[in-house]
Parts: C-alpha cells; sequence; structure tokens
C-alpha cells in the first residue's frame, strides 16, 4: 500500500485504522507516510476508510484559513477525504503479505480466505486428528505485533527435530522447501505477517513433550505465541485423555466450541419399525 503525497492533507485518520502502527505523520513531508517493513499489506487502510475524493489543493487552503483563525476543520474520522490510498501491484515474495493479512484473500495453496486454514474446526468433516491423536494449532503474531518468517522458522525446524506431521493443507507447510526439517522457503524469510498457524499433530501420549518444546521456543521469538489443542472426545462427547494433561500443565478448560459433526452422516439410521410392532391397527 502507498499514499500518495499530492493528495494527502495529513489529516491523521488513517493512522488509528492501521492494525499495525505502521502510518505516521512526517514531520518533514508533511503527509502520512507508511512504513513499509511494518506494514502487512491487510488493506485496513483502504477499506476501513470511506473515500471521499476532495479537491487536496481546496482542503489545504480551507485547514490553514481556519488554523489562521484558530478555528479546527478536521474531517469525519473514518474518512481519507481525498482518496489518497493507493493499492501497490504486489509481487513476489511481498503478496504473502496480504494473503496472510487480508481476511478477504483466499490462499492459492488452500484455497481458504483469512489465514488459509479452518484448523481442527472442522474435524468432523476434514478428519485431520484421529482417534489417539492430538493436534496442535500455534498461532503466531496479533494486529500490533505481527510476525516475521523467520520467527516461524525458527518454531518449525524445532517442532521438525522432535519428528512432528505437518499439517499437508496448511500455508506455512506449502511454503516450506523441505517440510522434513522445517525449512521455510529462503525468499520468503523477509517478509511480516499480520499473524500465521503452524498445524501439527502426534499421538496423545506426546501432548506434553510438545507442550513444553513451545514454551521453550516461544521464548526466543519476539512475537505473541498461542498454542490450541484440538482432540476427539469420546462416544459420550467426553475427553478424558488429554485434559488431565493440559490441566496438569496449569490449563484452565472451558468448552467454548462443539462440532456437533452436521458436515456428514455419521449416525446409523434404523430401518422403520412395521406397524405390528408398535400396536398399530388397520
Amino acid at each position: 500500500m502507498r499514499i500518495n503525497p499530492n493528495k494527502c492533507v495529513a489529516c491523521g485518520n488513517c493512522t488509528y485504522v492501521c492494525p499495525m502502527g505502521a502510518i505516521y505523520i512526517d514531520p518533514v513531508m508533511r503527509r502520512a507516510t507508511i512504513n513499509r517493513d511494518e506494514c502487512v499489506e491487510c488493506y485496513a487502510c483502504y477499506n476501513g476508510l470511506s473515500q471521499e475524493h476532495l479537491n487536496p489543493t481546496m482542503v489545504r487552503t480551507v485547514r490553514r484559513l481556519f488554523q489562521a483563525l484558530r478555528l479546527r476543520f478536521d474531517p469525519e474520522p473514518d474518512v481519507c477525504p481525498t482518496a489518497a490510498f493507493e493499492p501497490d501491484v504486489l509481487s513476489w515474495p511481498r503478496v504473502v503479505r496480504r494473503a496472510f493479512s487480508d481476511p478477504r484473500v483466499p490462499h492459492e495453496s488452500t484455497g481458504v480466505e483469512g489465514r488459509g486454514t479452518e484448523e481442527v474446526k472442522t474435524n468432523d468433516v476434514s478428519g485431520r486428528v484421529d482417534l489417539g491423536e492430538v493436534g496442535f494449532t500455534i498461532e503466531f503474531g496479533r494486529p500490533g505485533v505481527g510476525v516475521w518468517f523467520r520467527d516461524i522458522q525458527k518454531m518449525c525446524t524445532a517442532l521438525a527435530g522432535a519428528g512432528v506431521h505437518f499439517e499437508r493443507k496448511n500455508p506455512i507447510t506449502s511454503l516450506m522447501s523441505d517440510v522434513s526439517t522445517g525449512t521455510i522457503r529462503e525468499d520468503v524469510m523477509g517478509e511480516k505477517l499480520m499473524s500465521a498457524i503452524v498445524e501439527i499433530k502426534v499421538p496423545v501420549a506426546r501432548t506434553e513433550e510438545i507442550i513444553r518444546l513451545v514454551w521453550e521456543i516461544e521464548k526466543q521469538i519476539d512475537t505473541v505465541v498461542s498454542i490450541g489443542v484440538g482432540t476427539r472426545c469420546d462416544e459420550h462427547g467426553e475427553d478424558h485423555v488429554v485434559a488431565p494433561i493440559l490441566e496438569r500443565l496449569g490449563y484452565r478448560l472451558e468448552r467454548a466450541k462443539t462440532n456437533a459433526g452436521l458436515g456428514r452422516i455419521t449416525n446409523v439410521i434404523e430401518a422403520a419399525a412395521p406397524p405390528e410392532a408398535v400396536g398399530a391397527t388397520r
């Protein structure tokens, strides 16, 4: 994303919209400017502000006049009065920033919008995690923080060294040049994302081992790391295997989301009983 300096009137509205704090008013130019290193191409500025297309010279003149009269003239806070934002034509590798950071853009590798993965939330349909297995979603970054690929690489290398299985239908996995070592392509290492998710799975017996490994590596990473754990419940809809492990590690469990298996028929439909079997009369 870029801001056209010929159109910008330095109203400052866009500085509040950017979730990464990448937009600032340059004191020399007196124009809004984007820090390209910190910009993750999420398009929140372009899509989040109304565009009024007012004449920039007119707006600047009116603002200077009002300033001389010690009056304020500012546009509404959700408006770019001169439509100064102009999306860049993104090429590789910078285009990956938008793919991970703009929730309206589907990933080419998975066809899923947002960060490119539905995670184990659709396990009733996808069957990513089977009985006796535990799936992990390791999320890096958040608005205002973001994450560099080089930090994601540190976690992937450690996980690969532990012999985990990386989820194939995941954008981070698709960017690996060597899945066996968790090596991400060198040409994207200098790119920053708003957030990304690495998905793995291991046998249930390795649950604590993997959590402690994530604890160790996240101390070496300059971003926010969140870990999610998913497993299959028993026939009564309960989990008495993974839950005790998590509780022992200090996690307080709350059942906030349950997939009911509506994606496909899993129950056996019994044949209808004949009328005589239920006491029906002719």
